[in-house]
């Protein structure tokens, strides 16, 4: 049975943009020492402050060892600490400290300057329906993923 070459574009296209956008990432962070691998998380904490370790893994999908990595780097460059949460011992609780919410802004502007760069030829409409469609795309990757 032949293969349709077409079939393999859309996967082609989308890990492409990962991975440009994580060259993107980490050249912009670079002065801070921040690879794309740690850049979701400081997001998350962003707006979850105080999260567990299991909490983060679960809400970015990212298995505990990965979760772990990043969160040792991040604590490593003084970007987060880990607490033992003070109800149950065996529970850590990550904090943004006074560095990692410094760098808040610039990290959000790294994300808006990759967002405009991907959007730059789309028109409001296109936008719209680019978003609906990733996110359509999203939750049924979410359904195959074991």
């Amino acid at each position: 049975m032949s293969q349709d070459p077409n079939c393999f574009k859309l996967s082609k296209s989308i890990s492409m943009i990962y991975r440009n956008g994580k060259a993107y990432i980490d050249q912009a962070m670079s002065h801070h020492d921040i690879g794309s691998g740690q850049y979701a998380f400081l997001f998350f904490l962003y707006n979850h402050n105080g999260s567990t370790q299991d909490e983060i893994s679960k809400a970015l999908d990212m298995d505990k060892a990965t979760t772990t990595r990043a969160l040792q780097k991040l604590e490593t460059n003084g970007l987060v600490k880990r607490e033992r949460n003070k109800d149950d011992h065996r529970i850590n609780n990550v904090f943004l400290t006074d560095e990692g919410n410094a760098l808040r802004k610039e990290l959000y502007k790294v994300a808006m300057d990759w967002d405009d760069i991907l959007l730059q030829n789309l028109s409001t409409d296109e936008r719209t329906t680019l978003q609906t469609l990733i996110c359509k795309l999203s939750e049924n990757s979410k359904a195959y993923r074991k």
